[in-house]
């Protein structure tokens, strides 16, 4: 399961699909861009119930991963704890495999 959510991490990054960190996801769902909002499952409670409220002001889906910030960073290529996923067809892959 785990393999198959970094992998899709990956394809979505590649593609541009994939919005990192706190202020590029709150921008991207400002802007009604984002389908799916990722969080690691080792982010601060403050920084979830910050990002939460947001996309819940925005009807935006907000789901915690199980993977830790290193996890996800290993998938991505990046550090990010906290991640917009642009397109639906990444965004609807990635529920089916929490």
């Amino acid at each position: 399961m785990q393999n198959k959510i970094s992998a899709l991490l990956g394809f979505s990054r590649k593609s541009g699909a994939l919005k990192l960190g706190t202020e590029a996801t709150c921008e991207s769902v400002l802007r009604r861009r984002a389908k799916l909002v990722l969080l690691a499952n080792d982010i601060s409670p403050k920084s979830v119930k910050e990002i939460r409220f947001i996309c819940d002001k925005n009807n935006i889906k907000a789901e915690i991963l199980p993977m830790t910030i290193e996890e996800i960073s290993a998938a991505i290529g990046r550090r990010a704890g906290i991640l917009a996923l642009e397109d639906e067809g990444f965004a609807s892959a990635i529920l089916k495999n929490i």
